[in-house]
């Protein structure tokens, strides 16, 4: 599944996986930097999906005290 296709509890899913993987220490070093950089790419989205429903939600919030 793509990064795109991801929801965001599947996201948060895999960058688990990653991190246990990243502390496995037999995980070789070229595998190691693909999983970060997937990782990194991952954060990014989900604190983007969660910076647009913290938006949403002030903007409900401040419609129903109107």
């Amino acid at each position: 599944m793509k990064n795109d296709e991801m929801s965001f509890e599947e996201m948060t899913a895999r960058i688990n996986e990653i991190v246990a993987l990243l502390e496995n220490t037999n995980t070789p070093l070229d595998k190691s930097l693909s999983l970060f950089e997937e990782g990194v790419t991952l954060i990014k989205k989900a604190n983007g999906m969660l910076d647009d429903a913290q938006k949403k939600v002030k903007m409900l919030t401040e419609e129903e005290v109107k």
